[in-house]
């Protein structure tokens, strides 16, 4: 998959992040979500490299990058870290502004992307998530029941780590099947990628830690923005699917005007999964909002 894009092995403090580019024009880093790796933008990428320079990266944790050891402050998986990353890799590659795509926990290391490097940031489009903090905030049983995983997996260990080692495909497959469009979404190629990912060794306990992180030391970050009056005051498209539980459970750009100056968006007739099941119109979104 995506062959036309050379892969690329970067170290940021001790860390190898692994990703792909391809194309030219302005800088455009693509940042995945949960449990999947940097192959969910197969759909989207080749036509978006061509007229920008794409940079595609596995965060820490997933896909082919490295599973650092946790902490116990869990800063080590924190979105503020895992921005650094994207950050440091952008500079690797002579990226000293961009724009940024992301989805799903990528979304969320994009969201922090942006307050914390503003002058790298130019503009960024988010895909199916409200502020996280917000989500926390204001959960109900249907949003509990739905994304019952990130409640299983902050539970302390070695329990949730354990269960997912035990069968880590049955674990992709059950996160991900179980929503709006199934399985079926996916090719056969991508669901193959991230079925091989979540299988080394490392990986349970880094996911773990990822949404550990988010409901503990992240909130701090997040709440120490609000009480500092800090906002995203870059361009922030947001994009929810019509069919997802986030888009029904709460009001997403009402959630992101409490957050940003420069909001626009709306729900797409999809599930989670925008960039595998709705490539076409997230291509036109993506193509008239982002500078080429």
């Amino acid at each position: 998959m995506l062959e036309a894009f050379k892969p690329f092995d970067l170290l940021h403090n001790g860390v190898r992040l692994h990703g792909r580019v391809a194309g030219q024009g302005a800088a455009l880093l693509l940042l995945h979500g949960h449990p999947q790796t940097h192959c969910m933008w197969h759909k989207v990428a080749p036509a978006l490299a061509q007229r920008h320079r794409v940079v595609l990266m596995d965060l820490r944790g997933y896909g082919d990058s490295d599973r650092p050891l946790p902490d116990a402050m869990h800063e080590t998986h924190s979105k503020r870290e895992m921005a650094a990353d994207a950050r440091a890799v952008m500079a690797e590659l002579g990226c000293s502004r961009f724009q940024v795509l992301a989805h799903d926990r990528g979304a969320r290391v994009a969201h922090r992307l942006a307050m914390d490097f503003p002058e790298a940031v130019e503009r960024l489009m988010l895909l199916d998530i409200a502020p996280t903090l917000a989500m926390y905030g204001n959960t109900s049983q249907a949003f509990a029941t739905a994304y019952w995983h990130w409640f299983f997996l902050i539970q302390p260990p070695p329990l949730p780590e354990a269960l997912i080692e035990a069968d880590p495909a049955r674990y992709v497959r059950n996160v991900m099947g179980k929503r709006h469009a199934g399985l079926d979404a996916f090719a056969p190629e991508a669901l193959a990628e991230y079925e091989r990912c979540a299988a080394i060794a490392g990986t349970a306990q880094a996911i773990c830690e990822d949404y550990r992180a988010s409901a503990t030391i992240d909130l701090e970050h997040d709440r120490a923005d609000i009480a500092a009056g800090r906002r995203l005051t870059q361009p922030l498209r947001v994009l929810w699917g019509q069919h997802g539980a986030v888009g029904q459970c709460f009001d997403v750009p009402s959630l992101w005007r409490e957050r940003a100056d420069d909001v626009t968006g709306q729900a797409l007739a999809c599930g989670h999964y925008i960039a595998e099941e709705a490539p076409d119109a997230l291509l036109a979104h993506a193509l008239e909002f982002f500078r080429p």
